[in-house]
C-alpha cells in the first residue's frame, strides 16, 4: 500500500524560500502521479502543482507559478517542492497526494482526483 510523508514545512518570513519533501513508499513509485495540495485555515484544500508518473509533465495553480517548483528524486523515491518568494497567503497545511494512473503523461490538479494523501506539513509565511 502506497505510503507518502511530507516534511520540510516551517516558519518562514514573507519573501523566503523552502523545500518541502514528499517520501513515497510501498508501491512501485512511477505508477503514481503525485500532487501538491494546501489548505488554509478556514478554507478548502487546494492544488499546487502536479508531477505525471513520467515525470516529464507538470501543471501548477495560478498562485504557484513563477514561484514554486515541483521535481523529483527517482533514486529516492521523493517529490519536492521548492517555494520561493513566499507570501503569507501561502500559509497551510501542505500535503502530498498519488494516483496510480495508466497515462504517463496527465495529472490533474484536482483534490478529488488524487485518492492516497499524506498526513500534510505546516507551513507559515509570516514575520
Amino acid at each position: 500500500q502506497l505510503q507518502l510523508v511530507e516534511s520540510g514545512g516551517a516558519l518562514v518570513e514573507p519573501g523566503g524560500s523552502l523545500r518541502l519533501s514528499c517520501k513515497v513508499s510501498g508501491s512501485t513509485w512511477d505508477y503514481w502521479a503525485i500532487g501538491w495540495f494546501r489548505q488554509a485555515p478556514g478554507k478548502e484544500r487546494e492544488g499546487v502543482s502536479c508531477l505525471t508518473r513520467s515525470g516529464g509533465q507538470t501543471d501548477y495553480a495560478d498562485s504557484a507559478k513563477g514561484r514554486f517548483a515541483i521535481s523529483r528524486d527517482a533514486v529516492k523515491h521523493i517529490v519536492f517542492l521548492e517555494m520561493n518568494s513566499l507570501k503569507p497567503e501561502d500559509t497551510g497545511i501542505y500535503y502530498c497526494a498519488a494516483r496510480k494512473y495508466d497515462i504517463t503523461s496527465m495529472c490533474v490538479l484536482d483534490r478529488n482526483w488524487f485518492p492516497v494523501w499524506g498526513q500534510g506539513t505546516q507551513v507559515t509565511v509570516s514575520s
